[in-house]
């Protein structure tokens, strides 16, 4: 073997929140020793895990009205394994800034959403014993400015539980990987590496980065976007493109105790406006996510475009799926109306009728753009595009090679990393072998 070449069991690409979470879960949990990471930013957990990024809730299936039952059933079991995972981290580790716990509702306004609530508890309550059906009173006196300035007979009504996470995914990230390097001190990762390229040779991958070779038996790509841009270029997922989705928010001096979401609009596979505390300051409250089509892969990263067009794909197929998904007349409105939220000026006066539908009494010059740099706000979620069906595809696609896992978007993303960690464990000791083995007793009764 050449020396210049680092030589790995399970190489994972991807320090984001599933990337970290896998690599936890194989250091703790399996004898495998040679696990390595590389991640091409700096540090764990800086694009869709960054608190600009993303609107830190902890998705359990039990506010979020685009869920099926079915699809609550299992986000809850893996989003629990995250909160347990919390709570453990906690106690041990006082000086954690993880998460905070705050209440959570999502707010029926007008008849149908009013009568639509109605009928979701009624099957969702044995889902989550803690949900409760709440009317006008109860609300107020849980957010008082939801009521404030409404219409008195406005018919509103809500579901709500005490049980909410927002979560810092960028510590948790780093939490991740301090609870790996514990358990496997042999364990490598390589900040500032970027994938180049990779090769089958015989029974390895060989992936070539800018900071040297690796080697390895089993590969896991939990990079986002880039990760079917990286199954492409081995032949896999030539049937799927990206639309990338970029969110924005708006802050205000704080309006709300926890989190309230609206009901989501039918037909559409992004998150509806909610407003939140922020985790690493309760006294601003968060509303948003805004979404607009971009064609980069990486907001705000220029170097992405081409990226962005490689892994789309050129022909009449994707160009096509586009123009279908993009003529539906609810999804065009919708785009039309939150291209315009992210302008200075009329954006605040557009976003603000929506912000009002959660806090009636806002006012204009308490609404403010988040910005972390100037122009630069908020990230970019992979929507995936089939383009045999010419539709777009929810939830969570993952893509499974020759000793290769492709994570693309891990539904409900970062919520659920530690149930898709316990997935990819379960294949990559498939791939490996029975020289190696998964506690899953151990992994269940820790975190299940």
């Amino acid at each position: 073997m050449n020396e210049n070449i680092i030589d790995l069991d399970v190489l994972i690409v991807g320090g984001g929140a599933v990337g970290t979470a896998l690599l936890y879960t194989i250091s703790k949990y399996t004898n495998i020793k040679k696990v390595g990471l590389i991640e091409k930013y700096s540090d764990f957990g800086m694009v869709n895990c960054h608190p600009v990024n993303n609107s830190h809730t902890l998705h359990c299936g039990d506010i979020e009205t685009n869920y099926t039952f079915e699809k609550a059933e299992k986000v809850k079991r893996n989003s629990y394994m995250l909160m347990k995972y919390l709570e453990n981290v906690k106690k041990t580790d006082k000086g954690a800034k993880l998460f905070i716990k705050n209440s959570k509702m999502v707010l029926g306004v007008g008849k149908a959403q009013v009568e639509g609530l109605r009928e979701r508890f009624v099957s969702f309550s044995q889902l989550f014993p803690k949900l409760r059906l709440i009317e006008r009173d109860e609300i107020g006196k849980l957010e008082p400015k939801v009521v404030e300035g409404r219409d008195p007979d406005q018919e509103i009504v809500a579901l709500a539980t005490e049980d909410g996470y927002a979560v810092d995914f960028h510590e948790l990230c780093h939490s991740f990987v301090e609870q790996a390097e514990k358990e496997n001190p042999e364990l490598k990762y390589y900040l500032s590496t970027k994938l180049l390229k990779v090769e089958k040779n015989e029974d390895l991958l060989k992936v070539k980065t800018n900071n040297g070779d690796f080697q390895t038996r089993v590969m896991v790509v939990s990079a986002g976007a880039h990760s079917l841009m990286i199954a492409k270029s081995l032949g896999y997922g030539t049937n799927l493109s990206i639309l990338s989705v970029a969110g924005s928010y708006y802050t205000a001096p704080k309006t709300l105790n926890g989190k309230v979401y609206t009901i989501q609009m039918a037909k559409l596979p992004f998150a509806a406006i909610h407003g939140d505390a922020e985790v690493q300051n309760p006294d601003v409250t968060r509303f948003g996510p805004t979404a607009k089509p971009i064609f980069l892969l990486e907001r705000f990263n220029g170097k992405t475009f081409l990226e962005y067009w490689k892994t789309f794909g050129i022909g009449m197929k994707p160009i096509w799926s586009l123009i279908k998904i993009i003529s539906d007349k609810i999804l065009f409105r919708y785009i039309f109306l939150n291209f315009f939220y992210d302008w200075p000026i009329i954006g605040k006066r557009l976003f603000i009728k929506q912000v009002k539908k959660i806090v009636p009494s806002i006012k204009l010059n308490e609404l403010k753009y988040v910005s972390r740099v100037p122009g630069r706000v908020g990230g970019a979620r992979p929507q995936i595009i089939n383009n045999t069906l010419h539709k777009l595809q929810m939830g969570e696609a993952k893509l499974l090679g020759d000793n290769i896992i492709f994570n693309i978007t891990p539904s409900p993303g970062a919520s659920t990393c530690l149930g898709n960690a316990y997935s990819d464990t379960s294949k990559i000791i498939e791939f490996l072998g029975d020289e190696f083995k998964f506690d899953k007793e151990a992994f269940e009764r820790d975190l299940v």
